[in-house]
């Protein structure tokens, strides 16, 4: 199969010239593709029945498997069926400042972050550009609405599918596409520490989101396998670099863990390891995994945790929790689905 979605111009139109087309045909299928949203070559109404018969093959569509919409606060759960029969999620969130959505790197995870139901079974294989793409317009088809922000924070590790995720920012940022500013995509990392550097000296301006979730490399290796191959402190170095690099404060998630990571000494910590830091603190109550037994504190020891970082000029924010009421936390939909 050829990928079409996951071209860029000038190879769509190489290809072209190779099954007998026009080079401007390629500007018109890229546009269906990137502009317009087209599932399938049939969508593609200025172009000839030869031509779309040609390459009705060679471009990628999501099927819907199931979806669930919160009560709550209409966030939206996609469950996504690939061609291989391998199942991603993505979850569609309205705000005031605009619609987000969070979208799958990977099927599955390698990374065995001990409170994530993402990893459990590990990784399958990499999505490829062209996949996470579709789940952008997959989602617009189906709500009839476009999206303002992209956060790479499904299930995988983005970082570990580095050249895959470069091309999906390349296409969804593209003036000839969607045309997204790179400011409004975050990608979530649990620290591969050379390709944040990686990153950085492309020049990437996308927010960079850190899973940081410890404030010493004891504890962090006890929920982070990550953590064995880098500590904290080539961890922090490493998000420096990015800041220096490209001008953008880094953001630090850290799952509240019950009696593991989120007592009022662990705040402490934190506040010490990234004092001075420009950087941003996004505390994220853990969501209950059925196979892994750790739970969230009360709103107030969240709270007092909250405070400690705040006396010391930390930035700080608590995630709002969105669509609690459908498995939106990464890898539930897709794990209660397959069992």
């Amino acid at each position: 199969m050829n990928d079409l979605r996951s071209m860029y111009l000038d190879e769509l139109s190489e290809y072209m010239k190779q099954i007998g087309e026009p080079a401007f045909r390629a500007k018109q299928v890229y546009e269906w593709l990137h502009k317009k949203y087209a599932a399938t070559a049939d969508d593609m109404t200025n172009i000839s029945k030869s031509l779309r018969e040609k390459i009705s093959g060679d471009i990628v569509t999501l099927v819907e498997e199931t979806r669930l919409t919160s009560k709550d606060d209409g966030t939206i759960k996609f469950l996504y069926r690939l061609s291989d029969g391998q199942m991603i999620e993505t979850v569609f969130m309205r705000y005031h400042h605009g619609n987000s959505l969070c979208i799958s790197s990977q099927a599955g995870c390698r990374m065995g972050c001990d409170f994530c139901a993402s990893g459990i079974g590990g990784l399958i294989r990499n999505l490829t550009a062209s996949e996470m793409l579709e789940q952008v317009y997959a989602s617009m088809r189906l709500t009839g609405e476009r999206i303002s922000n992209i956060v790479v924070m499904g299930t995988g590790e983005a970082l570990d599918n580095y050249d895959n995720f470069i091309r999906f920012l390349d296409l969804i940022t593209d003036e000839k596409g969607y045309n997204l500013s790179e400011r409004s995509i975050t990608v979530s990392s649990c620290v591969l520490v050379p390709m944040i550097r990686k990153l950085a000296q492309a020049g990437r301006t996308v927010t960079l989101a850190l899973s940081l979730h410890a404030s010493t490399d004891e504890t962090r290796r006890k929920i982070m396998p990550i953590a064995r191959s880098y500590t904290l402190a080539e961890t922090l170095d490493a998000c420096s670099y990015y800041f220096e690099k490209t001008g953008r404060r880094v953001t630090f998630e850290y799952a509240l863990i019950h009696g593991v990571n989120d007592n009022e000494e662990e705040a402490m910590k934190l506040s010490k390891l990234i004092h001075g830091m420009n950087c941003h603190v996004n505390l994220i109550p853990v969501n209950p995994v059925m196979e892994k037994g750790y739970t969230r504190g009360s709103r107030d020891e969240i709270d007092a945790f909250k405070k400690i970082l705040e006396k010391n000029q930390i930035n700080v924010t608590i995630r709002r929790g969105m669509g609690r009421d459908i498995d939106a936390a990464c890898g539930q939909l897709r794990r209660r689905y397959s069992l």
